[in-house]
């Protein structure tokens, strides 16, 4: 067996109601899933999602910012890079062979200004057990 990662494809884009692999109720922070049994570690899963904000964007942005409370733009726009992260950590999961992923974290890293990385990652696994069936 080779020591050797396997490659995270290129490019992945997953169809809206695309099924995975790894059911998000079997991604956890914890280090291990209750009623089930890790049987084998496939090491870190990965999705990382780069965004700029839109002049539009950060302009609507600044008006809400005058009113004061929640800014919605960067909201929805905060959200739905981190799903599209975990999304394509799903996908990395899925084409390793996992079921489950434990020690699941997210990450940001601001590139640039208004360019921000968001990374989603943890530990892909294989378990076996109760929770695993479903």
């Amino acid at each position: 067996m080779s020591n050797q990662p396997l490659p995270l494809p290129e490019t992945v884009e997953a169809p809206p109601a695309a099924p995975y692999a790894v059911h998000p109720a079997l991604v956890t922070t914890a280090l291990e899933l209750p009623a089930c049994r890790i049987v084998r570690n496939l090491g870190v899963v990965r999705g990382i999602v780069v965004r700029s904000r839109s002049v539009l964007g950060s302009l609507g942005a600044r008006i809400q910012t005058i009113v004061g409370g929640d800014i919605t733009l960067y909201t929805e726009l905060c959200e739905k890079t981190r799903q599209d992260a975990f999304d394509r950590m799903l996908l990395h999961a899925g084409a390793v062979g996992a079921n489950a992923i434990i020690s699941f974290r997210y990450d940001a890293n601001e590139l640039q200004d208004g360019v921000t990385e968001v990374l989603a990652y943890g530990t892909a696994v294989i378990v076996e057990g109760s929770t695993a069936a479903s």
